[in-house]
């Protein structure tokens, strides 16, 4: 039998459809431009004949950006930053969240009420540069790991999922000898995989991105993670002190330069979803469905 759909049904739908499309060029089409101007010629930019689509092909800006030392630099603290951050966020996060989760802890109603105020009430600035710099995290690669270690809101998300995992099986690792950290290890980060994987690229965006903090707490330009390094090279149009003297640099070849570090900074972190994508539809749907 076959459904037939109303009228409001179909124009609903049509425009749904049409809404999503024209959002999602709103995205695209800029990322699509940065594209065209990373590889159109340094003329073709400078008199505004790039659009979409590359006009006089060259890759002159990716072998500028490959061959400075200054760019990889940063590129590798990003990394860093990103990958040994998220797992310290993770840990951290996983760690606390499992506690708040189990209904015999006692206090966890305290302790939750005052992660939910760090979510309303930030800490000032001034403050927290004094107390970094007293615990000697100024101008170290720490300073932009250990303070954000715990997001309040990817905690809750994950405090959600560990609820409602089945309490026989926390009942009977602790039956059978398992102890709180070994019930966490082998019982319930197995079953989390989801979650993990939803709050990780969380994180590890966050981690990618790190621009304030490190304009707050990193002097040394020799530190500097890619977003800052970016940022320079946006605002202050300075390629100067990059360490490539092999490429001309010239005002209108400075944005196509621009467009490629952009892009450089941009993939990485896009490329990481495709391989998560199966665990983090299932942990969006956390808390979704109640038994």
């Amino acid at each position: 039998m076959v459904r037939r759909e109303s009228l409001s049904r179909k124009l609903f739908l049509g425009f749904n459809y049409t809404f999503l499309t024209l959002l999602s060029l709103t995205m695209f089409l800029p990322f699509l431009n940065v594209i065209a101007q990373s590889l159109s010629s340094a003329g073709a930019i400078d008199r505004g004949e790039v659009l979409f689509w590359p006009v006089e092909i060259t890759t002159q800006y990716y072998k500028y950006v490959f061959e400075d030392v200054s760019i990889w630099r940063a590129f590798g603290i990003s990394v860093y930053i990103t990958v040994l951050g998220t797992a310290i966020n993770l840990a951290a996060t996983a760690t606390l969240a499992y506690p708040l989760s189990r209904q015999e802890y006692v206090g966890r109603r305290l302790v939750l009420m005052v992660i939910l105020l760090t979510m309303i009430f930030s800490a000032p600035l001034i403050p927290q540069f004094i107390l970094m710099r007293e615990i000697g995290l100024v101008n170290t690669l720490w300073a932009l790991m250990i303070p954000t270690a715990i997001s309040a809101f990817n905690l809750f998300v994950l405090r959600s999922f560990f609820a409602q995992l089945p309490t026989e099986l926390i009942d009977s690792s602790r039956i059978d000898g398992c102890g709180e950290l070994r019930t966490l290890w082998s019982i319930v980060l197995p079953l989390s995989k989801p979650a993990l994987a939803t709050v990780g690229i969380f994180y590890s965006v966050t981690n990618w991105n790190k621009y304030m903090d490190a304009l707050y707490y990193i002097n040394d330009r020799a530190k500097y993670p890619l977003q800052v390094k970016l940022r320079e090279l946006l605002i202050t149009d300075d390629l100067s002190d990059t360490g490539n003297l092999a490429f001309e640099i010239t005002s209108q070849s400075v944005q196509g330069v621009q467009m490629a570090v952009i892009l450089v900074a941009t993939i990485p972190i896009i490329m990481i979803y495709p391989f998560l994508q199966r665990f983090f539809i299932k942990g969006m749907l956390i808390g979704s469905i109640k038994s």
